[in-house]
């Protein structure tokens, strides 16, 4: 089975409060536009040659390849956030990384995080950093609270 490799990629986020944990986290998909689709995970590589496009409207039912970061929370009150980095290579022929981080916090302090991984990431790889992109959000607890960030690859 020949499968093709994806050319494009857009950064999203959501948050959701829920009748039940799993209700907020399918609130948080839903919010971050991906929540009637197959969500495949996937380990952390943005293909070669990948562009930024805006967020598109993903088909019901799609398999849709992406890396993301989810945290869920019943503690009322409590700040959860959950963010993702991609670091994009001076060589667009290279392929360039994507990092994922959530926990108690503000969305600052966890895109400050996810970005730093991110950084050190590329360093390991000794690839020059052209830049890095990155999206969190922060959700505050009321019963059931979830945060959801991920970098979607698109066709």
């Amino acid at each position: 089975m020949m499968v093709s490799t994806p050319t494009k990629y857009f950064l999203t986020a959501g948050s959701s409060e829920g009748y039940m944990p799993l209700n907020a986290f399918d609130g948080a998909l839903l919010s971050a536009g991906v929540g009637d689709t197959n969500l495949v995970r996937m380990s952390s590589i943005l293909p070669p040659n990948c562009k930024e496009i805006e967020p598109v409207k993903l088909p019901k039912g799609a398999l849709i390849p992406l890396a993301y970061a989810s945290i869920v929370s019943h503690m009322q009150g409590e700040k959860v956030s959950a963010g993702v980095a991609v670091a994009i290579p001076e060589d667009p022929n290279e392929a360039g990384l994507i990092m994922e981080y959530s926990a108690k916090g503000h969305k600052e302090e966890i895109e400050s995080i996810v970005r730093k991984m991110a950084e050190e990431g590329f360093k390991m790889r000794n690839r020059k950093l052209k830049e890095i992109k990155s999206i969190a959000i922060e959700h505050t607890v009321e019963k059931n609270g979830a945060c959801f960030a991920a970098l979607v690859l698109w066709y």
